[in-house]
């Protein structure tokens, strides 16, 4: 027995067993300025935060893809959007009383669209700069480290680690 979640025409198969949920769902009342990752999935010594962005969705327009490319490259995704969902969605764990384990967050960037190049040079150390940021957002650090680890990866990269979770591209 399995359950899925579903982030546009990405299909994400997750075992009976996981316990997960969606976080930003649509519909649903969310604390005002709060801006949320898009799955938390407890595993049994830690949370994954988990936040997909899929540029390279069917449904995008070529232009589109190209901005977003841009903002992936200058920055601006990884301060404006990444960090500021993991430090909300921390937030929302923890005033919940959710937060009994360490949290790790995760984002899945689908840049199967791109060539493997930009896939590569957009990945390269890129989550060694998001973990900086969420770790030292203002002019001094957050005293308390409240995400153990973060990792960047693609769909594939997905697929390898979490083989017991598959994601499917089914396009709309």
């Amino acid at each position: 027995m399995s359950n899925s979640y579903i982030e546009r025409e990405l299909v994400f198969d997750f075992p009976a067993k996981i316990v997960w949920k969606e976080l930003d769902k649509q519909g649903v009342m969310l604390p005002k300025g709060m801006s949320l990752v898009d799955l938390v999935i407890e595993r049994e010594h830690d949370i994954l935060l988990v936040e997909i962005k899929d540029p390279s969705n069917s449904r995008t327009p070529d232009k589109e893809r190209k901005k977003y490319l841009k903002r992936l490259q200058d920055n601006s995704v990884l301060t404006d959007e990444l960090v500021p969902k993991v430090r909300d969605s921390y937030t929302h764990e923890h005033l919940m009383g959710l937060d009994t384990k360490p949290f790790r967050y995760i984002v899945i960037l689908g840049l199967d669209a791109f060539s493997d190049g930009i896939q590569k040079a957009l990945l390269h150390n890129f989550s060694d700069r998001l973990f900086g940021n969420i770790r030292h957002e203002s002019q001094l650090p957050w005293v308390r480290k409240h995400i153990e680890d973060c990792i960047v990866m693609s769909i594939d990269e997905w697929n390898r680690t979490f083989t017991d979770w598959p994601i499917k591209r089914v396009p709309t």
